[in-house]
């Protein structure tokens, strides 16, 4: 947009922009005096708007040029049409926010929150006439996302049918059943997304690269993939070793190590699922599998519910988008293993007594645990050390002699009285 396109737009000083944003956050707190903010077809480019609670506020064909709303509420928010180019939405709240035709080029949107946001196609009104109604609505034009960075954002169900993002990074973002048919995404960057059930119908996804990505029931017919890097992408192909080339089958090998652990050992065998994919079981809920030899397992999306791994070997496995609600995990050694996603709500993964003089602590040192639920999770003297913890959910884990060194704590949720007696968590959280 040029310097003339901008003639007819109200362009806000920093005083008003914030006045408005305070008079919005009024209303919304219940108070006398507030008002919606509305900045349709205003020119806010450049300001700062970061940290205030603007859920639900009209931006439509706004200017947002390089503006700052890092960590800003915009939940239901309409960008319809706006330019965001180059504006800074890390860590910001748009869930379910309208962005239909919107410019993001050059955006930042690191660790933000798009869930059902609606970034297809939109309806984009004369710019000679900002301020016009429907009747002038001249042509649809494609939302504008390329270049801009996604990474670890959460764009699960977000349309993005038609969207240009020609060299966006995605990497490591949450893009669950997300709607891209007929999306321009040459040159993007996918590693290590989770793209499950998304609709990749009709897209370009030239030069794309997709390492590591998660596409089991991704949607790619007639997608174009020239030069796509699709190394390590788990599909719904087995991954590692299959149970079908196991000699005796798998129920018959987890009876054998039930048995071994109901006889201390006198009768069955322990079980060693190295290198296994046990996506097809399913569930393996409130099973007895204590001591399991199971280093680079293959276990995404199996429901662990209640599990007991109790002095388990699961290096290097691959639990993403595990159910592990009230497992027994104590003294599991889960070095290096993906937990990206996990759900281990009121888990126990304290130390496990094996003697009245030795305690085996929980290793999760190296681990990714992006996104990763441990509310209520019992993580006494676990070894964190290395980990990835960004965007994590700590809030009422118990962290006591909990080892975090080096840990990566982008966007992590931690219990307050962690955060109060270790200031300087804060800045770590924040980089």
């Amino acid at each position: 947009m040029t310097s003339r396109d901008r003639v007819n737009f109200s362009k806000f000083t920093q005083k008003q922009a914030v006045s408005t944003a305070a008079k919005h956050e009024m209303l919304y707190a219940g108070r006398m005096g507030g008002a919606r903010a509305v900045f349709a077809h205003c020119d806010l480019s450049g300001l700062d708007l970061s940290g205030r609670d603007l859920a639900d506020a009209d931006f439509t064909g706004a200017i947002l040029e390089e503006t700052n709303l890092t960590g800003t509420r915009l939940e239901s928010a309409s960008f319809a049409g706006a330019d965001l180019r180059r504006s800074n939405l890390s860590g910001a709240a748009l869930r379910r926010a309208d962005l239909r035709g919107a410019s993001l080029l050059g955006a930042n949107l690191i660790g933000a929150d798009l869930y059902e946001a609606d970034l297809r196609e939109g309806k984009i009104g004369d710019e000679e006439q900002p301020n016009a109604d429907s009747a002038h609505i001249r042509r649809v034009r494609p939302t504008e996302l390329s270049s801009a960075l996604f990474h670890s954002a959460n764009l699960e169900r977000a349309r993005m049918t038609g969207a240009v993002a020609l060299q966006a990074d995605f990497t490591d973002a949450v893009m669950k059943g997300c709607e891209l048919a007929r999306a321009d995404l040459r040159q993007a960057k996918f590693v290590g997304a989770n793209l499950e059930c998304a609709d990749l119908t009709a897209c370009d996804i030239s030069r794309a690269n997709l390492e590591g990505a998660i596409l089991v029931g991704a949607r790619l017919t007639e997608a174009t993939l020239d030069g796509v890097d699709l190394s390590r992408a788990l599909s719904a192909a087995a991954s590692g070793r299959a149970l079908a080339d196991l000699t005796v089958s798998i129920e018959d090998v987890l009876a054998s190590h039930s048995r071994w652990i109901d006889t201390d050992g006198t009768e069955g065998q322990p079980a060693d699922l190295s290198d296994l994919d046990l996506r097809t079981l399913k569930s393996l809920a409130h099973r007895q599998l204590t001591a399991l030899i199971a280093p680079r397992a293959m276990l995404y999306g199996v429901d662990l519910e209640g599990v007991s791994l109790q002095g388990a070997n699961l290096a290097g496995a691959d639990l993403r988008g595990t159910r592990l609600v009230g497992a027994d995990l104590r003294g599991i050694n889960l070095s290096g293993a993906k937990l990206d996603g996990a759900d281990l709500r009121d888990a126990q993964l304290g130390p496990l007594l094996i003697s009245d003089a030795r305690l085996l602590t929980s290793r999760l040192d190296g681990a990714l645990a992006r996104y990763t639920d441990f509310r209520g999770t019992d993580l006494r003297r676990v070894r964190l050390s290395n980990a990835d913890l960004s965007y994590a959910n700590l809030v009422d884990a118990d962290l006591k002699d909990t080892e975090l060194g080096n840990a990566t704590l982008i966007g992590t949720r931690l219990p307050v009285m962690l955060m109060e007696s270790n200031p300087s968590l804060t800045a770590v959280r924040s980089r």
